[in-house]
């Protein structure tokens, strides 16, 4: 959306900073992409008069101006060859060492023999128009000298926003002035149209029915839920003609391009007030009548690109008696287009239903500056003050009349929608307090009419804003217009959710920690690429040919980025991605039809240096080798895949990770890349991540019965481990054993050489019953009796 700064400080009254007014929208309602100055270019270009006009002593065609510019040397001569200047009149003079649009520096040069001191200028040479017959000739009261861009207000800005697809009201200069009136402390009030007279337009009122007659043509509204309010204006006697500077002057400064007075009208009105309109040639109008209705099946209309095109009856058709001319909300046919010949217009001003004109676009694949607004949505209740404004304006800049008042089609009136508003549910979801009268004048600076009601705000939202439904809606206006950067921005109390984090959230979060630590940069790469086997799954509207495929794997996505960094001139790199991979679904056709199969993986890859160098060390750090890789794969089992078992591959090259069902669930090997001659080998990994549900927590009691304990030092002969002696003393003891523990260890004297001692605590407990002393001795003894038949394990005696 492209603003000026000139026609927004005509609607505001007031002067505006390029600067400042990007700032403050980019703040509070939508961002500004660029500041774009026009004409600043003409600051060296003057206001001249002609003195005197005589032929050229070596031209035909060429005359010799003397020209007053204002300057101490008196007047000038500059040679001009344009048929129109005249003595007496005022001119755009640009002196020797202005620089034109274009990079044109103008310098004193002899023309056919004679010296020209400069040039005077036409609106194609100034960058105001394509017009180069002739110079331009100003009208104005300034001095010679004086600045062209005081004199004449062409210099302007453009400001390029970024509108959010929920704020169709920043899609015209009124809403936008809105939003800085609302932060200026201004009002916005339409400019007076030059030679306008808003008396011209009869009054009307909107009439719930579905037909009229307005001034001898029919109306019939056939489809009131794609149109649900349409009106016909009829003018009269006017004439089509080349636009008034002003108004061409305003389409120009927003990237328009003047075409004829009725048309720059619309267009105007389109820019100002968010209102498309159409025009139709009375006389081209068969019947003459205008039918709104679904478009019948393989109906075909012209636009006015020059393409036919087919409807469906999904669309809108605007027709005459016989057949369509407009494509909804769209676009017109030239059928019915205003042409110079035109004295009688039909004047068409509706609301579109939104999701009609997207289909309806989509399908024709045709988008123009109205399905771009209505598809949005406009303003269904400001249509009358549009209309009216839009005859003024055509009649003063094309003459005619309105015979009759325009005809207001709306079947099923609706009322302004109200929403509620409590104060305490503001500060509940900003977490500051706002006053109740902030609120209230908050909301009115940008036109919702809020009144008390009990201990809520009763809050009537504009028709220009459609996306204002809810309180929550209401909430983050406020935040909005009261600016987000007053709110504090240091932590407060909070309630923490009693719902836990999903599993699969600590296991990823767990699993990025650790690569972390262990060296690895967390990478992010697209999920397309080439075609990488069989189950690739193909994309049905790709960005490119080359990645128009959904991945496979992560690896071939790491290796292109360390296919950068080598590019770059970085040798050592390590990176992992945790990502989704895609396989085609068992119900998925060859065109790629149905749900693919996904799946989360982790991958790695590994290259360079085993560690960063230190510079005290005089040798060379190795690089990172097979074995390297192979720690890190079993880091990236046991953190993904837990349970699964390493192995060597099958093809005898890296490892891989096998499942508990028997599934390869991993692999690391060396990987092929595009590699300058100074990388170092690359080594890579890809694991299947295990997003099973997490083991349910098994919880017992607290024990009602006391423990009988047990100290045990036994000796251990050479090679026996302390986990061989634990197994079989547990299986001895049976299940009363409650817990066995090694707490101590002694090599020395007092044990036959070669052995040692090794001291376990034991406790006993029975559930339902206290245990005798005489029952856990004879227990421990058996335990004692099949580690001495077994491993050879004898109690210490001393």
């Amino acid at each position: 959306m492209i603003v000026s700064r000139r026609w927004l400080e005509a609607l505001l009254g007031c002067a505006l900073d390029a600067r400042e007014t990007a700032e403050r929208l980019t703040m509070q309602c939508a961002a500004v992409d660029a500041v774009l100055p026009l004409h600043q270019e003409l600051d060296g270009v003057l206001v001249a008069r002609v003195l005197e006009v005589r032929p050229h002593p070596n031209a035909d065609r060429l005359s010799l101006c003397l020209v007053d510019a204002g300057g101490a040397e008196g007047p000038i001569e500059v040679v001009c060859g344009a048929p129109n200047v005249q003595a007496g009149k005022t001119y755009p003079y640009a002196p020797v060492g202005a620089v034109l649009p274009g990079g044109l520096k103008l310098e004193r040069k002899k023309i056919r023999g004679v010296v020209s001191n400069g040039m005077l200028c036409s609106a194609r040479e100034l960058g105001l128009g394509l017009d180069h017959e002739g110079i331009l000739e100003l009208d104005t009261t300034a001095a010679p000298g004086a600045r062209f861009l005081d004199a004449v207000p062409v210099a302007d800005h453009q400001f390029v926003l970024d509108v959010n697809a929920n704020r169709p009201d920043l899609l015209c200069h009124k809403g936008v002035a809105r939003e800085l009136a609302a932060a200026l402390g201004a009002a916005v009030k339409l400019p007076a149209i030059p030679g306008g007279n808003p008396a011209v337009v009869p009054s009307f009122r909107p009439v719930a029915a579905a037909q009229g007659v307005v001034d001898g043509v029919e109306v019939r509204l056939e489809d009131p839920e794609g149109a649900p309010r349409y009106m016909i204006a009829v003018i009269r006697g006017m004439t089509v003609g080349k636009s008034p500077a002003w108004l061409a002057s305003r389409l120009t400064a927003v990237g328009q391009r003047p075409i004829n007075n009725v048309v720059d009208a619309t267009n105007y009105i389109l820019h100002e007030l968010n209102q498309p309109l159409h025009a139709f040639d009375l006389a081209r109008l068969r019947g003459p009548a205008v039918v709104v209705r679904r478009a019948r099946p393989m109906e075909r209309v012209v636009t006015l690109d020059g393409v036919e095109r087919t409807m469906t009856p999904d669309m809108t058709a605007i027709c005459d008696a016989e057949r369509p001319t407009i494509v909804a909300g769209v676009m017109g046919s030239a059928e019915s287009e205003v042409s110079e010949a035109t004295t009688d217009l039909v004047l068409e001003c509706a609301y579109f239903q939104p999701t009609r004109i997207r289909r309806t676009r989509r399908a024709l694949e045709l988008s123009s500056d109205s399905s771009y607004r209505f598809e949005r949505g406009i303003d269904l209740l400001g249509m009358p003050d549009a209309l009216r404004r839009a005859i003024e304006l055509i009649v003063a800049v094309a003459g005619g009349a309105v015979r009759e008042p325009p005809l207001d089609l709306w079947p099923q009136p609706e009322q302004p929608r109200t929403v509620f508003l409590r104060p305490e549910r503001v500060a509940h979801l900003l977490g500051v307090s706002v006053a109740r009268g902030e609120i209230e004048r908050l909301l009115s600076s940008v036109g919702f009419v809020v009144a008390p009601k009990d201990e809520r705000l009763a809050v009537q939202v504009p028709g220009w804003r459609p996306d204002v439904t809810r309180e929550v809606d209401l909430i983050e206006e406020v935040a909005r217009l009261r600016g987000y950067d007053t709110f504090p921005d240091e932590w407060r109390p909070f309630r923490p959710s009693a719902v836990p984090d999903a599993p699969v959230e600590h296991l990823l979060a767990r699993i990025r920690e650790q690569l972390a630590r262990a060296g690895f940069y967390e990478a992010r790469t697209i999920p397309l690429g080439p075609a990488d086997g069989p189950e690739s799954v193909e994309v049905l509207n790709p960005l490119s040919a080359e990645e128009r495929y959904l991945r496979t794997r992560l690896l071939p996505g790491l290796v292109r980025r360390v296919e950068h960094n080598w590019s770059n001139r970085n040798r050592d790199v390590r990176l992992f991605e945790v990502g989704t991979v895609f396989r085609r679904g068992k119900g998925q056709g060859a065109m790629g039809t149905g749900a693919p199969e996904e799946q989360v993986s982790l991958a790695g890859v590994l290259t360079g240096a085993r560690r960063p160098p230190h510079w005290t060390e005089a040798a060379k750090v190795p690089d990172m080798d097979i074995w390297d890789l192979k720690q890190h794969f079993e880091l990236a089992v046991g953190l993904a895949c837990q349970g699964a078992a390493m192995q060597v591959a099958a093809d005898g090259v890296g490892w891989e990770a096998v499942g508990a069902g028997g599934e390869i669930v991993g692999r690391a090997s060396a990987l092929e890349s595009d590699a300058p001659v100074w990388a170092a080998p690359l080594f890579g990994f890809e694991v299947r991540v295990g997003l099973g549900a997490p083991a349910l927590q098994q919880y017992r009691p607290l024990p009602a019965t006391p423990p009988v304990e047990r100290d045990v030092a036994l000796v251990l002969p050479a090679g026996v481990t302390a986990a061989a002696v634990s197994e079989r003393f547990r299986r001895a003891a049976g299940p009363l054993l409650e817990r066995l523990e090694v707490f101590d260890e002694y090599r020395g004297d007092n044990i036959p050489a070669g052995t040692r001692s090794v001291a376990w605590h034991c406790s006993f407990r029975d559930p339902a019953r206290t245990l005798e002393q005489a029952e856990v001795d004879r227990l421990v003894a058996a335990a004692l009796r099949v580690l001495e038949d077994e491993l050879d394990v004898r109690r210490r005696e001393s």
